[in-house]
């Protein structure tokens, strides 16, 4: 992009703008018919009228807030100088009656992946070694370290061994109504494609989440004692007679691993349907460019995604929830309006109790990334979503069970939102960030999609896309968005990512609303 200033204003009848230049703008500088009045930073708002105290300050065509202040025009707008808008009230919310228009179909796309026996694909071939209890990670991790070593590369055709390392099951109250969410969290994260032929379980022996309990399908009812005995291949409980020592603990877990390795390793890839793509999006570390360039980009690539038959899923309930009322017109049925109503009335209810609100969740890096309130963040967070109609819900930690576009209920954060979009069933997640964060999951190739091209060159070797190509070298949202789809492919048929290529990946995160004991 040229010096030559520059804002960015995303609706008709918005009455603020954003900065585009890298390095901001400096006061006295002209343009767009004004005289800026202050120093303003890149995707900082500029006010381009004057606003009275309590006028309604307009982006995205929606109000982000209330001047606290009268506001003169070319000045800069920010959460001092702004009051935070009441939410939609969930019970005033129109259910949606009219049936969506039909889509479009796009055909013609494939990609290469590894089909499961229970219908799924996997975008990697990964063999996950989960555990009943956090009291078993470190020998987990011991082992899976041998394994990489010594046993790995005599299996070329396995991508990776992997630990589900949780901080999970005892020293929890085990049958309270909210211990049913990480449960089946970690029992469909190992479900997921890129791990579903692979399940090994480490048990202790006397946790409260027995093996039973976790995996009924796999281990039955719990035994009369209450405590499973090691009475399958892919167990190992390290409280069995059988494991005199360390060594021999690890000697099992070995043991095991290289029969799930063999396995695996005669699995190949074979063209598959795009409906068999099941896309995860997630924005952190946002800036006021996230709105402007990575998301609405990524929301075009969602709209091919989901028009070829796939999967696509965004979340993050407390980013969604002050626009609320426009995901629920795009709901495809009245069902699937008073289900995304239903979550955010679950998430209101857990805010409260614990005391806290919505504007808990603006990070101070959001806001000085431009960033004023969260109003204004789920503006830009919607964006990704795209434009097609939501056609379900997933409650946090249910796995998938329709396609299309769907919205998963979980949390802002990071690391517990793709936690649960891997229960969910994810097999390629994208994630956009304007701050920068070097976010990474073991499980699921991450594609790193940043605002800024000032961040893409910072971070060159920790970035896959660059959507700050939107302003620094006026590429359309349409081609980055074809970039985007196109590249979510490649990553799905085998291409490395970024921080697949650095090893780079965060432990998963577990989502607790029940009592710890």
């Amino acid at each position: 992009m040229s010096d030559h200033p520059r804002l960015i204003r995303m609706h008709p009848t918005d009455n603020v703008a954003v900065v585009a230049n890298d390095g901001g703008l400096l006061k006295g500088v002209e343009v767009d018919g004004l005289t800026l009045s202050e120093n303003i930073p890149q995707a900082h708002k500029v006010a381009l009228t004057p606003l009275a105290e309590g006028e309604p300050v307009l982006r995205y065509g929606a109000v982000i807030g209330h001047a606290a202040v009268p506001i003169p025009a070319g000045s800069w707008v920010k959460e001092t100088n702004l009051n935070m808008p009441l939410p939609p009230v969930l019970s005033e919310l129109a259910i949606p009656s009219a049936k969506p228009a039909e889509l479009t179909p796009l055909e013609g796309y494939t990609f290469q992946g590894f089909r499961n026996r229970d219908g799924s694909v996997g975008t990697r071939n990964i063999l996950a070694i989960t555990n009943t209890v956090q009291c078993v990670s470190g020998v987990v991790g011991h082992a899976v370290e041998r394994i990489r070593r010594e046993i790995l590369p005599r299996f070329p055709y396995v991508d990776d061994v992997v630990s589900l390392d949780h901080t999970y099951g005892c020293g929890v109250a085990i049958d309270a109504p909210g211990a049913v969410v990480p449960i089946r969290t970690l029992h469909n994260i190992a479900r997921n494609p890129n791990l579903s032929e692979s399940t090994m379980v480490v048990s202790l022996g006397c946790e409260k989440l027995q093996p039973s309990r976790l995996f009924p399908d796999m281990f039955g009812t719990p035994s009369a004692t209450g405590v499973d005995q090691a009475d399958d291949a892919s167990l190992i409980t390290l409280q069995d007679e059988t494991n005199v020592g360390f060594e021999a603990m690890i000697a099992s877990i070995l043991r095991s691993a290289e029969q799930h390795l063999a396995v695996l390793n005669e699995r190949r890839r074979e063209s598959c349907p795009i409906s068999d793509l099941v896309v995860g999006l997630q924005c952190g570390g946002s800036d006021a460019l996230s709105g402007v360039t990575a998301n609405p980009a990524l929301g075009i690539a969602a709209d091919l995604i989901v028009r070829a038959g796939g999967t696509v899923m965004f979340s993050e309930v407390t980013e969604v929830r002050d626009g609320i009322d426009q995901l629920v017109a795009r709901a495809e049925t009245p069902e699937v309006a008073r289900d995304l109503i239903r979550e955010m009335q679950w998430y209101d209810d857990y805010l409260e109790a614990g005391r806290s609100d919505r504007s808990a969740n603006t990070t101070p890096g959001n806001k000085k990334g431009g960033l004023s309130n969260i109003a204004e963040k789920a503006m830009g967070s919607i964006s990704k979503s795209g434009s097609m109609p939501i056609s379900g819900v997933v409650p946090a930690g249910e796995r998938a069970s329709q396609k299309g576009l769907l919205f998963n209920a979980t949390p802002a954060s990071d690391f517990i939102c793709g936690t649960l979009q891997l229960a969910a069933g994810m097999n390629v997640h994208v994630f956009t960030t304007g701050r920068g964060t070097p976010y990474g999951l073991s499980e699921v190739p991450v594609v790193k999609v940043v605002t800024r091209t000032d961040l893409a060159r910072r971070w060159h070797d920790l970035v896959d896309i660059d959507a700050g190509r939107v302003i620094s070298a006026n590429e359309t949202l349409e081609a980055m968005g074809l970039k985007m789809f196109e590249k979510i492919l490649a990553v799905a048929s085998g291409e490395k990512t970024s921080a697949e290529r650095l090893g780079l990946s965060n432990q998963l995160a577990l989502f607790n609303p029940g009592p710890v004991t």
